[in-house]
């Protein structure tokens, strides 16, 4: 049976500030032992180049081993996913979960919120961007999904994950061994290994069979509607974490899923939150979520035909300021009306995650 989990969301004060953590640790609100996984927002670029990410990651890690018993290896396994850039009114943040001892907690019949966790078999960079990595991935998911105690796979209602992307020195390392890459383009490559690691989410969850190597990136019709995937350059695997419900544990908090149709889907967003299990008015405003919400989790992505509900726009012409931050700047604004709260987990390249133009949304509420 899987354990109750504790899950809280905390401003980051800097990019190596992590001293919310530590005071919920110190008021005892978990322990750094049972700190299970974290997910966030920094505030660099987003980019290949976003070294907010790894000092961010460092200052978690460092608080989990100062207050705890895990050695630095230990510490070293917990996935700590973080997503780069904080365009527009998104605010740097993270979401902390950690398990509950059984016996502080009632247990109940209920769905409550589950959590697990894995890292895949080590991913080459030429494995991005085809069947190899989905696979490795496919079966990443499936382990997480099993030490969530997660058997049905709808009851899965959000996957993060942190892939790795190419690099310049990765791509000459795969050249040495006489191996080709999917491109040599670094910044593509994020793109690319969201949307190889979101079809790898689909296939271990049934939503789809599996692709080929020609569907990655062509064929948008297959998606996860669970999926949000993130890569960086500070790991070699698949750093995953399963988010569902599960009964007989007890806890104090559901999860919820849906999708935002475009980038302007309000109705998504609030669906998600309605899927979690909060009850809400037939126009609800964000004073109805009292302090129930913990926080959403939204991929994002410009819509490839270069329109929102039949108006153009101009960001995937724009060479002054690439549509990675255009668009999350946009999503995050109507996310944040929605919730009434700016630190809002809001990612983009979402490629195969959700419907194009679109992107899947994640609620967690106090059940």
């Amino acid at each position: 049976m899987p354990a109750p989990i504790e899950v809280r969301k905390v401003p980051l004060h800097n990019v190596s500030d992590a001293s919310e953590l530590a005071k919920l640790i110190d008021e005892g609100v978990f322990e750094a032992d049972r700190v299970i996984a974290v997910i966030g927002k920094t505030e660099g670029n987003g980019g290949v180049n976003d070294y907010t990410r790894i000092i961010a990651d460092r200052a978690f890690r460092e608080v989990l081993q100062e207050k705890g018993t895990r050695s630095a290896e230990e510490v070293k396994q917990v996935p700590i996913v973080w997503s780069g850039g904080t365009d527009g009114v998104i605010s740097p943040h993270a979401t902390i979960f950690a398990t509950l001892p059984e016996e502080s907690v009632e247990k109940t019949d209920e769905p409550r919120l589950t959590v697990g966790f894995a890292m895949s078999d080590q991913i080459l960079p030429e494995d991005i961007g085809r069947v190899a990595m989905i696979e490795k991935v496919a079966a990443g998911v499936k382990q997480a999904m099993a030490e969530a105690g997660i058997e049905d796979p709808a009851d899965v209602h959000y996957v993060q994950t942190k892939t790795p992307l190419l690099t310049i020195d990765t791509i000459r390392d795969a050249k040495s061994r006489g191996k080709t890459v999917w491109t040599e383009h670094t910044h593509e490559s994020m793109d690319l290994s969201n949307a190889t690691t979101a079809l790898g989410i689909a296939v271990a969850l049934g939503e789809i069979e599996m692709p080929t190597d020609e569907d990655v990136m062509h064929d948008l019709s297959l998606f996860s509607s669970v999926a949000s995937c993130s890569s960086g350059v500070e790991l070699d695997q698949a750093q995953i974490v399963v988010v569902g419900n599960a009964r007989g544990h007890g806890g104090s908090y559901r999860i919820g899923h849906s999708v935002m149709k475009d980038a302007l889907d309000q109705d998504g967003i609030w669906e998600a939150i309605r899927s979690a299990g909060l009850e809400l008015p037939e126009r609800p405003h964000h004073t109805d979520l009292g302090d129930r919400l913990v926080n959403v989790f939204l991929k994002c992505e410009a819509d490839p035909s270069g329109m929102v509900r039949d108006r153009r726009n101009a960001m995937l012409d724009d060479s002054d300021v690439h549509w990675h931050r255009q668009i999350k700047a946009t999503v995050g604004g109507v996310t944040a009306s929605v919730t009434g709260d700016p630190a809002v987990f809001v990612s983009v390249a979402a490629v195969h995650q959700g419907p194009s133009g679109g992107g899947p949304v994640a609620a967690i509420v106090k059940a």
